[in-house]
């Protein structure tokens, strides 16, 4: 394997300068996001910045010469630039999953190379998922033999968060036909790999979302990370992942109740059969934003909760620590997913007619929640938290929850 990349690393970030230097990228994203999402112009300079910030690199482990912080102020992180820009908030998520899994099943030099390259400010995209199988883990994507050591890669992902503006793709694959799953790690302009802009949603517009094709791309031994194993014992790795999406919805839900309340205040008019000056003083709208700061609240604790349960389960792994685990992010991710689509079309509510106009893009909150909330049925959150509050039955041991 090749020696790690000789450059300038990021700052290393302590756990309170990850969460100032969010809230100050996050005040600045937060700026042109409508115009972002009108536009659908992609922020490529806004993920600049945030690898030169530092913060992408705050999960590397301490041996590497990373931060290693933990789960909590990762979470911050992602809520803090989702409450400015979602999509801004989502594309580093597949990033920081990828770092968790060489962390866990990489080699020593794979891990040194990888590694390194994070702490350069290099950013990982996705490939993982596909698009007309019959469910979100039937995986056809292969790496077919090609001689000792070398192997060619052949699919096409979507979803690809991410992967249009990475630095590398990594792409979930049999290691030959039918075989285990493995990851593949690919340069983002590596011959044989297309990167494809044909992301549509109607919400979260500027994750570049896309295709990845792969055709015959070469890939040797040394870049191939085994991906089957994650599942064959207790593992956090699918709750840490299940948890970046629940601190994307939790920024949603909150930056919609800032942008209503800001409506209300400084634009509303009040109903007459209320009887005062301000609409912010009718005490409907005001007993409304109560309801919404009440679920918004419990979003974001429930999200701290489930943060302090991964690092607890974590620090001593096993199936009860990480099925604790997996519950609580369960929680935070139906709690957070419902709280985001109500106060996305609540905003509506409190703030009246004047609040539809399409020049002011406030259903940007709507469709950003309603989109990446669609991401993992919450539904099937609330399902397992309730055989487990019936029957003390645990959670299942996969990535989706």
């Amino acid at each position: 394997m090749s020696p790690p990349i000789d450059t300038a690393y990021v700052p290393l970030l302590t756990a309170g300068d990850a969460v100032a230097a969010a809230t100050e990228l996050a005040d600045d994203f937060a700026t042109g996001a409508a115009h972002r999402d009108a536009e659908r112009v992609l922020p490529a300079a806004e993920l600049d910045r945030l690898s030169a910030s530092g913060l992408l690199a705050i999960t590397v482990p301490t041996r590497w010469g990373g931060a290693g912080l933990p789960t909590r102020t990762v979470v911050e992180v992602i809520r803090l630039l989702s409450a400015a820009d979602p999509s801004i908030g989502q594309i580093p998520q597949s990033h920081f999953v990828y770092v968790n899994h060489l962390r866990l099943h990489a080699t020593p030099a794979q891990q040194a190379r990888l590694f390194a390259e994070v702490l350069a400010g290099r950013r990982f995209g996705n490939a993982q998922s596909e698009a007309g199988t019959r469910h979100i883990r039937d995986i056809r994507t292969t790496l077919l033999p090609d001689g000792p050591g070398r192997w060619l890669l052949t699919g096409r992902k979507f979803y690809a968060t991410g992967a249009l503006l990475a630095h590398w793709i990594p792409v979930l694959a049999h290691l030959g036909v039918d075989g285990p799953l493995h990851v593949a790690w690919v340069r983002r302009h590596a011959p044989g790999v297309d990167v494809i802009d044909d992301w549509d949603g109607l919400g979260q517009r500027t994750t570049a979302s896309g295709s990845v094709v792969l055709a015959d791309v070469p890939v040797t031994e040394e870049w191939i990370t085994p991906y089957a194993v994650t599942f064959d014992g207790p593992q956090t790795f699918g709750a840490f992942a299940q948890l970046l999406h629940a601190a994307i919805d939790a920024g949603i839900a909150r930056a919609a109740l800032r942008d209503a309340a800001g409506f209300v205040r400084d634009r509303s008019r009040p109903y007459p059969d209320a009887g005062v000056d301000r609409a912010a003083d009718d005490p409907l709208v005001v007993r409304a934003f109560g309801e919404l700061e009440l679920a918004v609240r419990a979003a974001e604790a429930l999200l701290a909760a489930a943060a302090d349960a991964i690092d607890t389960a974590d620090a001593e792994l096993t199936a009860p620590t990480a099925g604790a685990a997996s519950l609580a992010v369960a929680a935070a991710r139906a709690s957070a997913a419902a709280a985001a689509v109500d106060a996305g079309s609540r905003l509506f509510e409190v703030a009246g007619t004047r609040s539809a106009a399409a020049s002011l893009r406030l259903d940007r909150h709507w469709r950003n929640a309603r989109t990446h909330t669609l991401h993992d049925p919450a539904a099937w959150k609330v399902q397992h938290l309730g055989r487990w509050a019936v029957d003390g039955t645990p959670p299942p041991n996969h990535g989706q929850l």
